[in-house]
């Protein structure tokens, strides 16, 4: 008498791990992508609330500072944030040098924010690759 195969045969089962690999493989560096670009976008959304107090700083004659004892803080402090350390050039910039990220393609880039003189408009610019670049900054 015949008898039924019951269950799944060893090469069928190899068949699926080895599928189930090649998709974590891929969803992994994807991810990994992600998280990059996410540290980016969190960096600018650091420094971005502190274009208000710079415009103040500036339009009341402070030098805008991110140390909170002086008159022109600008709200965020050098090493205040999570995902950047903040500095500011004179009255036109305000720079963002990220760190806490999974690699060289993110630790140390920076974000900056420079505000036009004659036109008060503020332009971003980062050292990120663009494929990692946080909204509509240019990656130079």
């Amino acid at each position: 008498m015949k008898t039924m195969q019951k269950g799944f045969t060893l090469i069928e089962l190899m068949i699926v791990v080895a599928i189930i690999g090649i998709l974590a493989s891929i969803s992994i560096a994807a991810y990994q992508d992600y998280i990059t670009r996410s540290i980016a976008t969190g960096g600018l959304a650091e420094v971005t609330p502190a274009k208000t107090q710079f415009e103040v700083a500036v339009s009341t004659g402070n030098a805008p500072s991110v140390l909170a004892t002086d008159a022109g803080f600008i709200g965020v402090t050098a090493t205040g944030g999570a995902y950047c350390d903040v500095a500011v050039t004179g009255t036109t910039a305000i720079t963002c040098t990220l760190k806490n990220g999974n690699g060289v393609e993110i630790n140390g880039k920076t974000i900056t924010l420079t505000r036009n003189a004659a036109t008060g408009l503020w332009s971003c610019a980062t050292t990120v690759i663009a494929k990692y670049s946080p909204g509509k900054c240019t990656s130079v």
